[in-house]
Parts: C-alpha cells; structure tokens; sequence
C-alpha cells in the first residue's frame, strides 16, 4: 500500500493524474484477450473502503478505483485485498484492527455470492473464472500485525489470507523496512523463524516495502518462491520500494515475480526529482487531505487522487502518463524473463498515472503490450499466469513440509 497518508512524507510528489484523461482506444484482439484472461491484481487497498458500512461494492463508483462493476469491464479476474493499518500501530492492537479488516473482506465475499468468491489457492481462482465471478483473495501488509506472535499468523493462514509483506514503512522488531533506518541487518532470528512458518502455511513471502538485506536474507531463508507485490523497476526510478536489476534476476532464479506498482512516485524519476525540488508542494496536499478528511482513512485513499488532478489542472505539478506503466514491465522482463512479471496496481492506495485513473484502464496495459510484439501466451503469464504460479508453488512447498 501506498497509503496516502503515509505515503506523502516518502514520495508524494510522484503521483500525478489528470481530471481530464479519456480512456484509450484499445484494439479487439486487446478485448478479446483480457476477456479470456486470468486477469490478477496482487495489491489493492479498497478493504479500507469496505470498513464504511455506506460502502457497496457491487455499486459503480464515482469516486476511487475499484468496485465489482469496474472490474467487470476492466476484465479483472482476481484481486488480493490488502489488510493494512500503519507500522507504528502495535501489539494486541494491531492484530485487532487486522482481523476486523480480514472479518470484512470475508462478510463482504459472504454478501455477494452471485459476484465473489473467496479464493485461498489457484484452483479456487480457476473456478472463479468458470463461473464468472471475481476472485477475493487476501495479503496482510506488514508484519507488524501479526504481534510477534506466531500463533497469530497461523490464524492469518486459517482465516485465508494468502500473503504477508514482512514490513510496511517502519521497521518491525525482526525485520528491516526500506524507508526506515536498519536495525537488525535485514531478518533477525525470529524473522528467519517467521519466514519458515509462513513456507509451512502456504503463505507467500512478499518483500514489497522490505529492505535491500532483508530482502536477501528472506531468499536464503525461504524454500518456496516469494514475490513483491506491488514494487515497480529501481534502475527507471531510484526509489527504495522499487528493485534493483539484481534483486529481480536473483528473485526471478529463485522463482518469484515482481508485480508492477503503478504508483507514480514509483514510475518516474522525474517525478521524484521535482518532489526534492518541492517540498512545498507535498505540504499542500497533506494540508488538503486532512482538511477533506480529518482520520476517516477510508476517505484518504480517494481524497489524493481529487486534490492531484485539481493541483494539475492549476499548473502545479507535472504530469505521468500510463504508458510508465509498460515501460516498467517491458524492463522488468527484459531483466528478469517473461515467467517472472505481473501486476500490482495499489489501486485505492495510491495515485494513479495518467490514463489508468481505475480498473476499467486495464486493457490499455493489454494492448500496449501487444503493439509491443508480446505474444497472446507472454501477456497471459503477466497478466495472472506467473503469480497462480507462485501461489500453486508455495502450496506445492507447505504440502511436503507437511507431510
């Protein structure tokens, strides 16, 4: 998650949009592709949004980036909701706030049986897409949540949820975030202990938010593939939620797969040059988000998005177009390879680039893809192939150290 809240003191003023921007022309071949697709989403942050009891997410929405009719005409198969409270949030707390979150996306999928299925393995979302409905499947973002209890996170594994990212933007007490000051050197003990248990539960490891050494360390720890859920290409963009050109070759030899952020403070480097040279202008939109929405974090997710757009249509700040978006893909799997890429959008988290303002954009990344010689069989794999991949490998993993 790219909290918009959190996520303004690190890298706000790459999150550009505009108000404006119509859809893209996509091609019939693009369509009919996306429509036979396994489409999936590894990281959206609209389980803040079902938490409003006023929420309906089977109702189009004007406002933020996901809903089920959206999904629909976006051809989104599946989607992992991201359970999520912030780092500094500990203890009996934390994991309160989380098994409310967890309640929710299972109490929402239980309402809507006709349009959701709650999905905890690659043939669930298989099914799902026979009966044309939307896979629900969950990821808890940041360790921190689990209380340092390991009991707590078998009830994760039992209650679905199907990946945990070992840190958000603070530090947790066994591991080391990549937008805090290192503590342990990367996993202590008890993280390597953390990383093992989540082998055994069929839970992937995602390493989206983790630092560089923990990074390496969670890959001489795990025995099943891990994968970033939503981290977009460090060599186009310097940030540090972003990979390098070897953590994506050693994550792809190790099986894994970088899912693309399409935050844009993960897109352009352009971008994070005018935030250094603008502080100013992140203080604007802070200002504005608390004045629009005070604590209500469900309305922070959204209010980002309206105060950018408005701010580029005022002059105020430059623009990011979708196409980033491609450009991150193409150089992920020129370094990594076709089976290890997919798709991590932050959607309802973060702020969109030009063009993919919501799901219903998902088709352009399609064509896009198309036009640049990728073959119907390569887009499959980015599209939902490599990451129903992992999830069968890491449950082919639990199994034998089960046994």
């Amino acid at each position: 998650m790219t909290r918009i809240s959190a996520h303004i003191s690190v890298c706000l003023l790459g999150v550009l949009m505009t108000a404006t921007s119509q859809a893209q022309s996509v091609s019939d071949q693009a369509k009919k592709l996306q429509s036979s697709s396994i489409v999936i989403d590894t990281h959206d942050d609209t389980t803040q949004r079902l938490l409003n009891p006023n929420f309906d997410i089977t109702s189009r929405h004007s406002d933020g980036n996901i809903d089920i009719p959206r999904m629909r005409e976006g051809g989104l198969s599946a989607i992992f909701f991201s359970i999520w409270i912030p780092g500094k949030t500990l203890g009996p707390d934390a994991v309160k706030q989380a098994l409310d979150q967890i309640d929710a996306v299972r109490e929402t999928v239980r309402k809507h049986p006709g349009e959701l299925i709650l999905a905890t393995s690659a043939a669930d979302v298989r099914i799902a897409k026979k009966q044309n409905k939307v896979a629900a499947l969950m990821g808890v973002e940041g360790g921190h949540m689990m209380g340092n209890d390991l009991a707590v996170l078998r009830t994760f594994a039992a209650l679905g949820v199907r990946y945990m990212t070992l840190t958000h933007m603070e530090n947790t007490e066994w591991a080391d975030s990549s937008t805090a000051k290192p503590e342990h050197n990367g996993l202590t003990d008890f993280g390597k202990d953390v990383v093992r248990e989540m082998n055994r539960l069929g839970v992937i490891v995602d390493i989206s938010h983790v630092s560089d050494k923990t990074f390496y360390d969670v890959l001489a720890t795990s025995k099943a593939p891990v994968f970033a859920s939503h981290s977009s290409c460090r060599t186009i963009c310097n940030a540090a939620r972003n990979m390098t050109d070897d953590m994506i070759r050693d994550l792809a030899k190790q099986g894994g797969v970088i899912q693309i952020n399409y935050h844009v403070g993960f897109l352009s480097q352009e971008f994070r040059d005018y935030e250094a040279a603008h502080p100013e202008a992140q203080k604007e939109i802070e200002a504005e988000v608390a004045k629009r929405c005070g604590d209500n974090e469900g309305c922070r997710m959204t209010a980002g998005d309206h105060i950018v757009r408005e701010m580029m249509e005022a002059g105020k700040l430059p623009e990011v177009d979708w196409s980033k978006i491609v450009e991150h893909i193409d150089h992920a799997v020129k370094i990594g390879g076709i089976d290890h890429v997919g798709l991590g959008s932050d959607f309802d988290g973060a702020i969109m680039p030009i063009g993919m303002e919501d799901v219903t954009h998902l088709p352009q990344i399609t064509d896009a893809l198309l036009k640049k010689d990728y073959s119907e069989s390569d887009i499959r794999r980015i599209l939902g192939e490599n990451t129903l991949r992992v999830l069968s490998e890491v449950q082919r993993v639990s199994q034998s150290l089960n046994k």
